[in-house]
């Protein structure tokens, strides 16, 4: 096991920048690291696969409260795995909404495209609409 990784090396290797590494630390999801002699931070192996953990789940878009329970439930490889099953429903759900909230919004700006008299900006569709908030705000974008 590798150990005395600094937070360069850790960065490097998870591709999470450092100031975010210090983030997670602070708010706990990444243990606070031992200190050299000289007071720099020194992680190992663990801290990387944790890492790299916390970096993809947060890619798939789950929450850091979220990401927190997966890492407390992954550390207990015999409890059963319902919980974890039900936090990636619960954001897929969450996903396909957003997605059928961007194609209406995709929709709509093809609308206003395809509107678009391209002349004159008085005769600009899209300015129209923008202009026209309470267009916008009925809808939920």
């Amino acid at each position: 096991m590798s150990k005395d990784i600094s937070i360069g090396e850790l960065s490097r290797r998870t591709g999470v920048k450092v100031t975010t590494i210090r983030y997670y630390e602070s708010i706990g999801l990444v243990p606070p690291a031992p200190r050299s002699e000289g007071k720099r931070r020194l992680y190992d192996d663990r801290a990387v696969d944790r890492l790299g953990f916390i970096r993809h789940a947060r890619e798939l878009g789950f929450e850091v409260d979220v990401i927190r329970e997966l890492l407390d439930l992954s550390a207990q490889p015999q409890r059963s795995c319902a919980k974890v099953d039900a936090f990636a429903r619960e954001h897929l759900k969450a996903v396909a909404s957003r997605i059928e909230r961007l194609q209406a919004l995709k929709k709509e700006l093809e609308t206003m495209i395809r509107s678009c008299a391209k002349d004159r900006i008085a005769e600009c569709r899209i300015i129209d609409v923008l202009s026209n908030h309470e267009h916008c705000v009925s809808r939920k974008y």
